[in-house]
Parts: C-alpha cells; sequence; structure tokens
C-alpha cells in the first residue's frame, strides 16, 4: 500500500473509531430507568435553546429537575379506570362529592353563571370534574411539576407526547404562568382541575382579570379554563351531556377512559338537578 493510501485508510479508521466512541459517549433518546437522565436535560436544554427557548428561562425551569420516581410508578400502575361504574364511584367518592358539589355549586352561583354565560357549560360537569380530580382544589398533588414533565419526556414510553408537554410547560414559565418550584400530580398535571401544560396554553383562561392564568391559586380560572377545554372539545350549549347525548363526546375529550366519563355526566346531572 503506498503511503497515501496508508494515512487515507488510517484517517477513516480513526474517524470511524470516533464516531462510535460519540455514539457510545452519546445521551439515549429514551430510556426506561433513570440512567442517563442527567445528560438527556442536557441535550434538551441545548435542543430548546436551538429553537429559542431563552437561557434563563432554561436555567430557571431546570434547576431543580430530577428523576421522579413516583411518577413512573403511577405511570405503570393507572388501575382504579378497569373498575366497574359501581365500583369507581365507590373508590373515587362519587356520593360525597355530589352532596358537597350541591352545596359549591350555591356557594359560587355567580361565577358559574357568568361561565355558563360564556362558554355554555352549565355548572354540573365542571363541579364533577373539579370534585373528582382534586377533591374541589384540596388535593392538587405533591410532585414537582417539572421534574414529573421532564421524567416523562425521557422516558420511553410516551416520550415524544411528554416531550411536547414539557416545551409547553417552558412557554408556561416563560410567560409566568407557571412557578418552576410547582408542585402538581404525577404526570404534570396542574391545579384545581389538573390540566396538562400543553392543554393551559391551549385552552387557559385568565377568569378572574388579574392578568395570569393561575390555575392553582384562582377558581376562576380553573373554572373558567375546564369549561373553555370542553367548548374546545364540541360542547354545545343547551344539549344534554348524558351517554348518547350530544355533550357526552366533548367529557370523552377530558378523560379517555369510559368509567370516569360516566362518573362526569352522573355526578354531574345529580348536582344540576333542580
Amino acid at each position: 500500500m503506498g503511503m497515501n493510501r496508508f494515512r487515507a485508510a488510517a484517517f477513516l479508521a480513526v474517524t470511524a473509531l470516533c464516531g462510535m466512541g460519540g455514539q457510545a459517549l452519546a445521551a439515549p433518546a429514551c430510556s426506561n430507568t433513570s440512567a442517563g437522565f442527567e445528560q438527556w436535560v442536557d441535550g434538551f436544554k441545548a435542543e430548546a435553546a436551538g429553537r429559542g427557548v431563552s437561557r434563563s428561562v432554561l436555567d430557571r425551569a431546570f434547576a431543580n429537575v430530577h428523576y421522579n420516581q413516583p411518577t413512573i410508578r403511577a405511570d405503570r400502575g393507572q388501575k382504579s379506570f378497569k373498575l366497574s361504574f359501581d365500583e369507581f364511584m365507590k373508590k373515587r367518592g362519587g356520593q360525597a362529592i355530589i352532596s358537597r358539589g350541591k352545596a359549591m355549586k350555591r356557594a359560587n352561583a355567580q361565577l358559574f353563571s357568568t361561565i355558563e354565560r360564556r362558554f355554555g357549560v352549565p355548572a354540573g360537569p365542571l363541579i364533577a370534574i373539579w370534585g373528582m380530580e382534586t377533591g374541589f382544589g384540596n388535593y392538587m398533588g405533591n410532585e414537582h411539576t417539572l421534574s414529573a414533565v421532564s421524567t416523562l419526556a425521557f422516558d420511553c414510553r410516551r416520550s415524544d407526547y411528554f416531550k411536547d408537554q414539557l416545551y409547553a410547560a417552558l412557554k408556561l414559565v416563560g410567560d409566568g404562568d407557571l412557578d418552576v418550584n410547582s408542585r402538581g400530580a404525577a404526570h404534570g398535571e396542574i391545579g384545581q382541575t389538573q390540566f396538562l401544560p400543553k392543554n393551559v396554553t391551549l385552552y387557559g383562561v385568565d377568569g378572574d382579570g388579574d392578568r395570569h392564568i393561575d390555575l392553582i391559586h384562582s377558581r376562576a380560572d380553573a373554572l373558567s379554563s375546564t369549561a373553555n377545554f370542553l367548548k374546545g372539545h364540541g360542547w354545545q350549549p343547551g344539549l344534554g351531556y348524558q351517554p348518547g347525548e350530544p355533550n357526552f363526546t366533548a367529557i370523552g375529550g377530558w378523560n379517555a377512559a369510559t368509567v370516569y366519563q360516566q362518573a362526569i355526566a352522573y355526578i354531574g346531572k345529580e348536582i344540576d338537578r333542580p
């Protein structure tokens, strides 16, 4: 082999080895364990910066982000949606939600009247969702929201879906609508009716007029946003929302589990009953 050919072959071999080493050291696109999470975060931050997310937002948002094991356990263990309707209602305290929901409707009559005029959604299904999701705002979860969403974006099961949610969460941070230390449900749901970050960007409403969408502290924001979500999923004012009726499909947009949809419809009907 001539010297020039030898040098060329040696260069190609070294290049190939370097390429293999780079691949071996690169953070995985996703993982089903915590291994490589910190490297993935670094890679995501670089990608997000390239897409125009400011460095200050990224540094603030990821300052306390960690791989969240409770999120993974919750994601792997969703079993209540496999219950019968009666079992589900008992597990979720359906009758207690109805009883307290009627009182909440009376106590917030003006707010629900305003929401119905604006979005066409009556109080019943909104109160049913509010009660089912967080016990009327009494328990919104204790998981670090940005860690939960980041963990699921890194996890292989639904990586693309939650990566989209993570970009939405960063937008909320940049807009001042999500505190970087905010805590919520295990999958990153936010506030009194448990919105995923992207749904906040799509359907979030400033119901109390303070120029921010605060689904955690503002009852008006949370319930108005929930009504706007249902409207955005086809809710038609004045039509029924029981199974087989036109607005039942809008409830399906809130949660894909049939038993959950049935529970919202039933609880809402009992609350709306004169």
